[in-house]
């Protein structure tokens, strides 16, 4: 990919690539994809604790999805990125609807990215902040 992309051509390399099984399962749905900036929803139903609110876990998995994407693109052809750090902290509890997060890159570098991904809940409130960091190596020979 080259350096900067727009949302546009950014989608289509999201929807050529596939979200994967997990992010599947769980509802993801990729809205927006560029460089600079990546968002996508996930719905509370089904991903929730036995309470009743959104399960950590599941804010996580939004996180790694959207900004292990994130890195990917950046990363180019021939070279993968793949996650060495994840942290999330969970400051709201979503407990119905559809949260979102927005990705945006805090470091786009040669062998290493850092992404932070904002989740907030349908009245725009924080609910989740995540922060990723992957490693970008060539890809395995096929």
């Amino acid at each position: 990919m080259p350096e900067t992309t727009d949302s546009e051509t950014g989608m289509a390399w999201a929807q050529s690539r596939g979200k994967g099984a997990l992010a599947e399962r769980m509802g993801i749905d990729f809205l927006e994809f560029s460089t600079d900036r990546c968002v996508a929803t996930m719905p509370v139903e089904g991903n929730t604790q036995p309470i009743g609110l959104l399960h950590g876990g599941a804010y996580v998995v939004l996180g790694e999805s959207l900004g292990s994407m994130a890195a990917n693109m950046h990363a180019g052809p021939g070279r993968v990125a793949v996650g060495v750090d994840i942290n999330a902290t969970h400051t709201r509890s979503a407990t119905s609807g559809t949260v979102t997060g927005v990705c945006t890159p805090l470091h786009l570098g040669r062998t290493l990215t850092v992404h932070e991904i904002v989740v907030t809940d349908e009245q725009g409130r924080r609910c989740s902040t995540i922060r990723i960091t992957n490693h970008i190596k060539d890809a395995p020979a096929s």
